[in-house]
């Protein structure tokens, strides 16, 4: 009799479990309350001592987001994302807009940038001539003011800086990302063409900033198909989960690969300098 009691008592509970009501709150359009990215923290840095580094070189190289692996930096085009997920040019602008992240004007984070100002520069307006006609075929021309919005559209390429260093301690090879860098493309107007102009650097952001880190860490990508399970930006850069191409090494010269070389000479160059990276952790040990 006690066992039957039991049964009861069990399908009771799960009855009642199943009649209470879920809020969600922070958006109607989810099911579940998503807190745990927002609530994450970047991952610590390993300390590093200036004694134990016996090899270092620096770095710079350009992530194309127009090739297929790395589409999801420049994937969803929505202003404010699918699913929960924005692209990775409108997550770092909205950060920047917001004052959450410093910028600068150099790789070396020594040029610091007042971010209400540049979002003021760059969104300023500017004077169109429209040219009117009425029923009669009069012609008028007024003086607009047009507005300009950050365009992740234009955002094509990601540049970055790093640190290759060997630490003594550990024996070992170890790579660090110090700055990065928003790009757009820029087109003229002439004779009524447009004519690609080049990339120009929007402003780079200190990597190892905890503001930053904290941002790549409590924002996803839209990577995997699998919406409950997608890489935070912070992992995308930490296991370097991103095609890219090498455009600099430091040198004496301070000088890119196109400043002497160009075509397809450039692109062996950039080759031969990421093999020479991969090597250096066998070859050094051997003297």
């Amino acid at each position: 009799m006690s066992r039957i009691k039991l049964h009861i008592a069990l399908l009771a509970s799960m009855f009642s479990g199943c009649l209470v009501a879920q809020t969600v709150e922070g958006g109607l359009g989810n099911y579940y309350e998503h807190t745990l990215t927002r609530e994450l923290e970047a991952s610590p840095l390993p300390y590093v001592r200036e004694n134990d580094v016996v090899w270092e070189h620096i770095i710079w190289r350009t992530i194309d987001m127009r090739e297929k692996f790395n589409q999801f930096f420049y994937f969803p085009l929505e202003r404010y994302g699918v699913e929960g997920h924005k692209n990775f040019a409108y997550m770092i602008w909205d950060a920047v807009v917001a004052n959450e992240i410093p910028i600068f004007a150099d790789d070396e984070m020594k040029i610091p940038i007042d971010n209400e100002a540049f979002v003021a520069q760059f969104t300023r307006a500017d004077t169109v001539i429209l040219e009117i006609v009425d029923e009669e075929e009069n012609y008028e021309y007024q003086t607009v003011l047009v507005p300009k919005e950050f365009n992740s559209e234009e955002m094509l390429q990601v540049r970055i800086k790093e640190a290759w260093y060997i630490d003594k301690q550990n024996t070992d090879q170890y790579v660090r990302i110090l700055s990065l860098a928003l790009t757009k493309e820029v087109y003229k107007e002439h004779n009524g063409d447009i004519d690609y102009i080049g990339t120009v650097v929007l402003f780079w952001i200190p990597m190892q900033s905890i503001q930053v880190r904290r941002l790549l860490a409590r924002n996803e990508a839209f990577l995997a198909e699998n919406l409950a399970h997608q890489p935070s930006w912070e992992y995308i850069f930490s296991t370097r989960m991103f095609n890219s191409y090498i455009t600099k090494e430091s040198n004496r010269f301070n000088r890119s690969i196109v400043d002497y070389l160009t075509g397809t000479d450039a692109l062996w160059e950039s080759e031969k300098i990421e093999a020479k990276l991969l090597d250096i952790s066998q070859d050094i040990w051997e003297y």
